[in-house]
C-alpha cells in the first residue's frame, strides 16, 4: 500500500496533468470553430463545381477524345491510396480509423493482385501505415509546418499526385480522409479522384438547364480536372482539419473528467490512509500511558 506522501505526490501531478489536458481542450475548442466554418464554407464551392463537372462528364461520356483524368488509363492494376492524417496525436481515434479504412483497401487490393502504392500527407498515417505496409510507401507530404491549411497546399499535393500519374505510376487514386459531421462523430471516407469521379447534386425541383459550352466539352474538362483534383484535396484537407479538432476536444474533455475521478479517488484513499496513521499513533500513545 502506497504511503502518503507517495499518495500526494500521484494527486498533484494528475492535477498537473488536468490543467494540461484542460488547457488542450481549450485551444482545440478555438482552433474547432475556426476548422468547422472553413470546412461548411468550401461544401457549396465543392458540391457546385462537382456538379458543373458531372454535367460536363455525362455529356462527353465514353467518347475517344475524353481526357485521361476522366477517361483513366483503361486499367486498374496499379492502385495509389492517398491516406491523409494528422501531424499529431492526442485527438482520440481520429488517425486510426482513417488508418483503419485505408489498410482495409490496401489488403482488397493486395487480395486482388493489383499492385499497391500508399502516398501520406501527415506523420501520423504515414507511422501507421509503415508498420504493415512499408514496402508499398512511395512518398510522404510533411505539412508539421503549415499553420492554416490553404489551397496552396492542396495545389501541392495536387502537383505530386498527377505527376505520377502523368509518368504513369499508377492507374486508379483513391484519398482517404475523415468528414467532419460534429464534435463527437468524424466518419472515414474513402473518394476516388482519378479517373475522376462525380456525383451530381440532388434535383431542386427545378427544369433541367441545357448549357451550350464554348470551348467544345473535352477541352474545358481537360483545363478543370487537375483543378478538380486539386478541389478534392483541399476539401479533404479542410473536413480532416475539422474533424482533428473535433476529436482532440472531445479526447481532451474525456481525459480531463477522468483525471477529475482519479484525483477524487486518490484523495478518499489518502484520507482513509491518513487516518489509519493517525488512529495508530492514539493507539500507541493510550497503550505507552496505561503501560506507565
Amino acid at each position: 500500500m502506497p504511503n502518503l506522501k507517495d499518495l500526494k505526490n500521484r494527486i498533484e501531478s494528475v492535477k498537473s496533468t488536468r490543467k494540461i489536458t484542460k488547457a488542450m481542450q481549450m485551444v482545440a475548442a478555438a482552433k474547432l470553430r475556426r476548422a468547422q466554418e472553413a470546412a461548411e464554407a468550401s461544401r457549396p464551392y465543392s458540391e457546385r463545381f462537382n456538379a458543373v463537372m458531372a454535367g460536363l462528364a455525362a455529356s462527353v461520356g465514353g467518347s475517344d477524345s475524353a481526357p485521361k483524368l476522366l477517361a483513366g488509363t483503361g486499367s486498374d492494376k496499379v492502385q495509389l491510396l492517398v491516406v491523409m492524417t494528422s501531424e499529431r496525436g492526442l485527438c482520440g481515434g481520429f488517425n486510426t480509423n482513417i488508418v483503419k479504412l485505408a489498410k482495409a483497401r490496401a489488403k482488397e487490393v493486395l487480395a486482388a493482385g493489383q499492385e499497391l502504392k500508399i502516398l501520406t500527407v501527415g506523420k501520423k498515417g504515414r507511422d501507421q501505415m509503415k508498420r504493415d505496409f512499408a514496402d508499398h510507401l512511395i512518398g510522404h507530404v510533411d505539412q508539421s509546418e503549415i499553420k492554416r491549411i490553404g489551397y496552396g497546399d492542396a495545389q501541392v499535393v495536387a502537383q505530386d499526385v498527377l505527376a505520377r500519374f502523368d509518368a504513369g505510376e499508377f492507374d486508379v487514386a483513391t484519398i482517404f480522409y475523415a468528414k467532419f459531421q460534429n464534435v463527437v462523430t468524424q466518419i472515414p471516407t474513402a473518394h476516388q479522384i482519378i479517373p475522376a469521379s462525380f456525383e451530381e447534386g440532388e434535383d431542386d425541383g427545378a427544369e433541367a438547364t441545357v448549357f451550350d459550352y464554348e470551348p467544345s466539352e473535352e477541352a474545358i474538362l481537360a483545363d478543370l480536372l487537375p483543378r478538380g483534383v486539386a478541389t478534392a484535396l483541399f476539401s479533404a484537407m479542410l473536413e480532416n482539419g475539422a474533424s482533428e479538432q473535433g476529436a482532440r476536444m472531445s479526447a481532451m474533455d474525456n481525459a480531463t473528467r477522468n483525471a477529475g475521478d482519479m484525483i477524487d479517488n486518490l484523495t478518499i484513499q489518502y484520507n482513509r490512509s491518513r487516518q489509519a496513521v493517525i488512529t495508530n499513533e492514539l493507539i500507541e500513545i493510550i497503550s505507552g500511558a496505561e503501560a506507565l
